[in-house]
């Protein structure tokens, strides 16, 4: 009389290591870009939200024009409005020292003009991704608030100061 086997066998243990190594092959990459995909449009929001932060300062004091960097859209719970900490934004995104890091982009911004006393006229806020894993694009926008972005690929000119430097790049 035959015995019965109880189990799996070696090769059929090997045979569905392998099925799911080609499966996970196939998976990570697609989870991978879609992440991307996810951080860059995490990112072209915040960059809209930081934008309309900027125009709110600059209608709210008008003798300082646009902030002159994001530490002038936040400012310490509880906080109170002023020119200098306009509560318009969450610490992680007005941080003291920029670039204010927020998820997988870190931000920065630079108000354009005399400065003070006299108002800034202009600014320019740039965003770029921590790690090319985490995004393939930068962007910046201008008074405007037309977002425009450059391919990490492309050669790094590091963050943009100047509004034609931004202006120069694809519109969104």
């Amino acid at each position: 009389m035959r015995k019965q086997q109880s189990g799996f066998s070696l090769i059929e243990m090997l045979i569905v290591v392998v099925i799911i190594l080609i499966v996970a092959a196939i998976a990570i990459p697609n989870l991978l870009r879609s992440r991307m995909a996810a951080n860059e449009s995490a990112s072209s929001s915040t960059v809209r939200t930081l934008t309309s932060s900027a125009v709110v300062y600059s209608t709210s004091y008008p003798q300082n024009g646009f902030p002159a960097s994001l530490a002038n859209l936040g400012g310490a719970s509880p906080c109170t409005p002023g020119p200098v900490t306009a509560c318009l934004s969450d610490q992680a995104l007005a941080c003291a020292a920029q670039p204010c890091v927020r998820e997988s982009y870190q931000y920065s911004l630079t108000g354009i003009g005399a400065g003070a006393p006299a108002p800034n006229t202009d600014f320019v806020l740039f965003s770029t991704a921590v790690s090319p894993s985490a995004g393939s694009k930068d962007y910046c926008v201008t008074q405007e608030s037309v977002i425009r972005f450059q391919n990490i690929a492309t050669p790094p000119t590091g963050a943009f100061t100047t509004v034609s430097a931004c202006a120069a790049l694809s519109p969104l």
